[in-house]
């Protein structure tokens, strides 16, 4: 009966001692926050890099950490139903370690209508080796009338 319970009794020590878990650095829930608002950066000075327009707006932006360092997933509303091949475009990361990805997508290759919003939300993911996110503190998506950022 001492066995079980001495047991019991070391085990429920160690767990206590977790708890400072939670809010730490090395905890990978606690690496990027949740996504907010952001100035647009000003794109007019650097050359293009996609010739596909941006999407008209960003709604959601979710850094999620992974085996190989981490996937930015953006979803953005384009003006109409039929925009395809999104693709989040990466910037040089500047000296302050921001990474902004630019969120391009192809327009309809035929008109179409604007039904409900759902049905015209696109997603897009880019992958963050593990050697270049240690050098990023902010990750940034720019669409065309806003951007969304998150950061550590």
């Amino acid at each position: 009966m001492r066995i079980p319970l001495t047991a019991a009794l070391i085990a429920m020590t160690a767990l206590s001692a977790c708890g400072g878990f939670r809010d730490s650095k090395i905890n990978p829930l606690n690496w990027f926050g949740r996504s907010q608002p952001e100035a647009q950066a000003n794109v007019a000075t650097q050359a293009p890099v996609d010739q596909r327009p941006l999407v008209a707006q960003v709604l959601l932006v979710k850094v999620e950490r992974s085996s190989t360092g981490a996937i930015v997933r953006a979803t953005g509303l384009p003006p109409s139903q039929g925009w395809w091949d999104a693709e989040l475009v990466a910037l040089p990361i500047d000296e302050n370690g921001v990474l902004t990805l630019e969120f391009h997508v192809f327009p309809p290759l035929t008109q179409t209508s604007v039904v409900n919003q759902p049905s015209r939300e696109i997603t897009a993911a880019y992958a963050i080796s593990a050697f270049k996110l240690n050098s990023v503190t902010k990750v940034i998506v720019q669409g065309a009338n806003n951007a969304l950022s998150s950061g550590r």
